[in-house]
């Protein structure tokens, strides 16, 4: 993202960012509620365009390519995509039909190798033998984790992760920040896009992160660099303390 800025009516969501993901990296995006966050993954993820400035997403310029085929090199997992899930739908099904980008299962035909896939996604994410179960049966962490596993049934280049453990209960909230610890610790896994509210929800191994508030860029670069007392009181607008410790991030108020 090059000096860009999305606006709506009078309203400014996003200004005078600048920022970059390499291939090998692990993002985390940190801030408060109205500070431009699903914005910016929302571009990231080619469903958003700036309204100034230039984005390009895996080489290819915003605006001068086909979102439709971009879009399925990208893994993305966000609440807003799972109210949109068929509550009857059947769980693989929820992670197979990544393959044509749709929600739903129709007349799609899958072989045996995406079937295969899929239910080593689900066993991968914690959610063996849920395969036949129905997606509103689930629970908040279970569909937490199918969603999951649907972004990555691709094999994409970009994963991004929009508040992977909101609403989920302590032991679900570790189990899920346990797997995406051993995810990013995989030489094979994509380029990763984390947003959270909370440095208790990154997970090992995330290297990068960017603070925004009010939708401009406070702070970005690794993740110790950026994870100072002073910028996260800046970006939540309260005395903030900061700790790590064993990998993990803990914050408090001063």
């Amino acid at each position: 993202m090059d000096g860009v800025a999305v606006r709506r009516g009078t309203s400014t969501l996003l200004h005078d960012v600048n920022w970059a993901v390499e291939l090998d990296e692990r993002w985390v995006v940190l801030g408060p509620n109205g500070a431009g966050k699903t914005t910016l993954l929302r571009m990231a993820a080619a469903e958003l365009h700036p309204t100034e400035g230039t984005v390009h997403v895996l080489g290819e310029r915003l605006g001068r390519v086909n979102v439709f085929e971009l879009r399925t090199r990208i893994g993305l997992c966000s609440a807003a995509l799972g109210v949109r899930v068929p509550p009857e739908e059947i769980v693989r099904d929820v992670v197979v039909s990544a393959g044509y980008g749709v929600l739903g299962r129709w007349r799609e035909e899958y072989d045996s190798a995406d079937t295969e896939r899929a239910e080593y996604l689900l066993d991968a994410l914690g959610v063996r033998g849920l395969g036949e179960r129905t997606f509103g049966t689930l629970s908040e962490g279970e569909r937490k984790r199918t969603l999951i596993a649907r972004a990555l049934m691709t094999d994409p280049e970009l994963l991004l992760l929009d508040e992977p453990a909101a609403g989920l209960d302590l032991g679900g909230r570790e189990d899920l920040v346990g797997r995406l610890t051993a995810l990013a610790a995989d030489a094979d896994a994509p380029a990763s896009v984390l947003v959270t509210h909370h440095v208790e929800e990154i997970p090992i191994g995330y290297s990068h992160g960017i603070l925004l508030r009010e939708g401009g860029v406070v702070a970005a670069g690794l993740l110790d660099d950026v994870l100072t007392d002073e910028n996260l009181t800046t970006t939540f607008g309260v005395p903030l303390a900061v700790q790590r410790r064993r990998g993990r991030y803990t914050a408090w108020l001063r």
